[in-house]
């Protein structure tokens, strides 16, 4: 069961070592020379570690910590109350308590549910949205709780503001893979697929091997952006092969790429195992901001990551497929769905 051991660090300068504290207000400031500096940093990171923690990334701390306070409103609510926003085909709303399994996972063999529960939103669109109107795969409309005033006022505020600054992020990356800096930008301008997850982790009581609140896994996205409590139970796969908790460093979020870059930079940058274990006593709460390009984007290895001598590793692919079956894999309201690991769940 414990897979994850805390390596010892003392310092913000031995963080650092193992997982890069890059600060952003310069780049953010457009000050001179600021774009340069930070790209040596982003690609170093992204090649060695595939996790940063991003400092003074212009997000209000009063937005974070109001949006905390709505996850903790929201997970309080009677369960049949939060079943009534059960999520849905567009992987929105209310997913219970075992009802997740990393089935996608190449990275360790899943063989129980998830133990956390989480509320997902995405862009509010209206009822008379085009693409809501024409059913278009992920592009579905939110589900809110009534009688929450405030609720979807604070979690919208926090989904914008991460859409904004993960926006600003795309430019860095861009010329860190040898790209022209705007290039990433026309995958995001048509609602890049965006998913804000609402994490809460009650305190294990099944402690039994292979039981995890979240199990190893790499994300599907572009990049993930995570902020969390002081409660600990996140750990990362270092490139050793070492699992490493990385601690809470106030005024940061903790960013890490996803398969959907892996794929774009021919495995160039990395996508990094994670997974948590809440053996705390205490509830842990986290938010997960996914961001990911417009799904009728075609995901094809960039030029500057391939050569003669290292040619695609994938194929072009249209990112709705990709992640509509990454979502088949590892949530079990999908339609048609029962992966392996849930058959075996369901054996037992």
């Amino acid at each position: 069961m414990h897979l994850f051991k805390q390596r010892a660090v003392k310092n913000v300068a031995e963080i650092s070592a193992l997982i890069p504290v890059i600060d952003y207000g310069p780049y953010f400031a457009g000050e001179p020379g600021a774009l340069e500096a930070l790209v040596e940093q982003v690609r170093h990171a992204c090649e060695n570690v595939g996790f940063l923690y991003a400092l003074n990334h212009g997000v209000p701390e009063a937005v974070i910590d109001r949006a905390f306070a709505a996850s903790r409103r929201f997970h309080a609510m009677p369960l049949e109350q939060k079943l009534a926003l059960r999520l849905n085909e567009n992987n929105i709303g209310y997913m219970a308590m075992n009802a997740s399994v990393q089935g996608a996972s190449t990275v360790h063999q899943a063989t129980k549910p998830n133990q956390n529960e989480s509320f997902f939103v995405s862009h509010d669109r209206g009822a008379d949205h085009p693409d809501v109107l024409t059913g278009l795969p992920l592009r579905g409309r939110n589900q809110w709780p009534d009688d929450m005033p405030g609720l979807r006022d604070d979690m919208m505020a926090y989904f914008g503001a991460l859409g904004a600054m993960c926006d600003r992020m795309l430019p860095p990356f861009a010329v860190a893979l040898g790209m022209p800096a705007d290039h990433f930008a026309q995958f995001f301008a048509n609602e890049g697929h965006a998913n804000l997850r609402f994490l809460h982790y009650p305190p294990q009581e099944d402690m039994s091997e292979n039981t995890f609140g979240a199990a190893p896994h790499t994300d599907n996205s572009f990049m993930t952006a995570l902020a969390r409590t002081e409660v600990p139970g996140l750990a990362v796969r270092l490139q050793s092969g070492e699992w490493f908790a990385p601690p809470l460093i106030p005024g940061t979020f903790l960013i890490n790429l996803g398969n959907i870059m892996r794929r774009w930079s021919n495995d160039r940058f990395l996508s990094t195992p994670h997974g948590v274990i809440n053996e705390s006593g205490t509830d842990r709460y986290s938010i997960a901001y996914f961001h990911s390009p417009d799904p009728a984007s075609t995901i094809a290895c960039l030029p500057s990551c391939v050569s003669a001598d290292n040619p695609p590793r994938y194929p072009p692919a249209v990112y709705r497929d990709l992640v509509l079956e990454f979502y088949r894999k590892n949530y079990f309201h999908q339609k048609g769905h029962q992966s392996e690991a849930a058959k075996l769940i369901a054996a037992e």
